[in-house]
């Protein structure tokens, strides 16, 4: 056998074992993602609010904008099972067809900002200089002021409706997302990979992209999932103070704001809409742990030793 052949047997059966590697680290993720019990509830909750929010209109006994002025403040039960508000509205309806908002605010504003902060971590960590540092002098002034001032005062300035929310709540997060990709970027650079890729002629694209970006994934895939929960009750938050989704839309964050007035008549009106937000917030926290459980390698080394 010539030394190419057994150079090329040895990159062979290199490439077979790295993608037996990667495949096993793949299926003891898995796993244990599924022997977590938190992730499942958090999963199967999630699963339950989605499918609120593709079909609401299947789902929901009535419109969310039905008004029945006879059945003003209703107590749950009956025909209404959560009771009814000030104007006579399902409330059950109305948490159903919310659910949509919630979620689309949530997730949207996680991907606006896990896009815009991941790419400005990446430039600023592997660049490094003067634009780095620019980069990052800009992300730890939006990150030193309150994250719900912040959000408000962009609100206030797009105005009310869901896109806007998203843009908001999206800026908000994104000082986060890039000081991590940031700090991970400064020490996975060194890395000998990374280095012989460079002496390979790789482009600065392909390095940053292929070589270095999926190695922060798993921390920004945890984080994302966590951060889902913080823009839901962001969402309500700039709800309740009238700046968030357009009434007559349901949103639960508005609900709260139109129950407030009659928490001490009618403490459902508030309740439900709250216990709505508690468990879907409850559940993209749940997820996040038991991602993190199961992506971050220094975590699983530590239990399993």
């Amino acid at each position: 056998m010539s030394m190419n052949d057994r150079a090329g047997n040895g990159t062979g059966e290199s490439a077979v074992s790295t993608n037996m590697a990667n495949r096993s680290n793949f299926q003891r993720a898995v796993k244990r993602l599924l022997s977590n019990r938190y992730n499942i509830i958090g999963s199967a909750i999630l699963l339950f609010f989605i499918i609120l929010a593709l079909f609401p209109s299947l789902i929901a006994p009535y419109p969310p904008n039905e008004i029945n002025l006879e059945l003003t403040l209703r107590p749950p039960g009956g025909s209404h099972l959560l009771g009814t508000d000030k104007l006579g509205r399902d409330i059950l309806s109305r948490i159903i067809h919310g659910a949509s908002a919630s979620l689309t605010v949530g997730l949207g504003a996680v991907c606006f900002s896990f896009v815009c902060g991941t790419t400005l971590g990446l430039i600023a960590g592997y660049s490094g200089g003067r634009l780095g540092d620019t980069i990052m002098r800009i992300m730890d002034a939006l990150w030193s002021l309150p994250a719900i001032i912040l959000a408000l005062a962009i609100a206030t300035v797009l105005g009310p409706g869901v896109r806007n929310i998203i843009l908001s709540v999206g800026i908000t997060f994104t000082p986060a997302f890039s000081r991590i990709v940031y700090a991970e970027v400064l020490v996975i650079k060194e890395q000998v990979y990374v280095r012989a890729a460079k002496s390979l002629g790789a482009s600065n694209f392909r390095i940053v992209f292929f070589e270095i970006f999926p190695n922060t994934a798993a921390s920004l895939v945890v984080y994302g999932s966590l951060m889902a929960g913080q823009a839901i009750i962001a969402e309500a938050g700039l709800s309740f103070l009238g700046i968030g989704v357009v009434t007559p839309q349901a949103a639960w964050g508005s609900m709260l704001r139109a129950g407030y007035a009659f928490f001490r008549v009618a403490p459902w009106v508030s309740i439900f809409p709250g216990l709505a937000i508690f468990l879907l917030v409850l559940a993209f926290n749940f997820l996040g742990d038991g991602l993190r459980d199961a992506l971050d390698v220094k975590l699983v080394e530590t239990k399993v030793g």
